[in-house]
């Protein structure tokens, strides 16, 4: 029980420390780097905690594919960061009153909490009887029936945040010509082509 303390206190330590690092290092290479370290030690405590199938999938999917993919992104766009903070302070009131309201609600949420009598017991047998259900298959069963409409929620912001991201990263560069399908439904002959007839001898003026 020491060691399962000990490596508790590390692993969430680490993990609190790197979370702070993603958000406090300059250098966004950095960030994600510290945001890798961060989901490595989620997925120690979830192994303490019995959960090995997240744990697999935090590491799988998250640390080599999407923190690899930022990582990639962050590398080799270029992007100027400092334009990109420009015009901060005009946004600064909104994220301001929107700071304050998850802090009002995580101070809610804080004060508001009790552990339970059962949390040790729900601790130590993460998977609920019958015990030849697997932990892929318990988490499936609570997943999909109690918490369905959760999950259909979470799907649908985060596809509205994709679209969200998508739109104020899209800039349109003056000097790129784009497809018109409209103008391009609309087109005669008459302005598509031309019919020039050219004598012997000649070329094309």
């Amino acid at each position: 029980m020491i060691i399962q303390a000990v490596f508790f206190y590390l692993f969430a330590g680490i993990t609190v420390g790197s979370a702070v690092m993603v958000i406090a290092s300059r250098n966004p290479v950095h960030s994600v780097l510290f945001l890798i370290l961060a989901f490595v030690n989620a997925a120690g405590l979830f192994v303490l905690l019995g959960a090995e199938f997240l744990a697999m999938i935090l590491i799988v999917v998250y640390v080599g594919a999407v923190a690899v993919l930022f990582l990639f992104v962050v590398m080799m766009l270029d992007v100027d960061f400092a334009e990109l903070r420009h015009g901060f302070l005009n946004y600064l009131p909104v994220g301001a009153v929107v700071g304050a309201v998850l802090l009002a609600e995580l101070l809610v949420l804080v004060g508001a909490w009790v552990i339970g009598p059962d949390a040790a017991k729900a601790i130590t047998a993460p998977i609920p009887p019958p015990s030849d259900v697997t932990n892929t298959q318990a988490l499936g069963l609570v997943l999909y029936t109690r918490y369905v409409y959760f999950f259909q929620a979470a799907g649908v912001i985060l596809l509205v945040a994709m679209i969200g991201a998508i739109v104020l990263t899209l800039q349109h560069k003056p000097n790129v010509r784009r497809q018109n399908i409209a103008e391009q439904v609309a087109r005669r002959r008459s302005s598509a082509i031309e019919i020039v007839k050219v004598k012997p001898g000649q070329g094309l003026s």
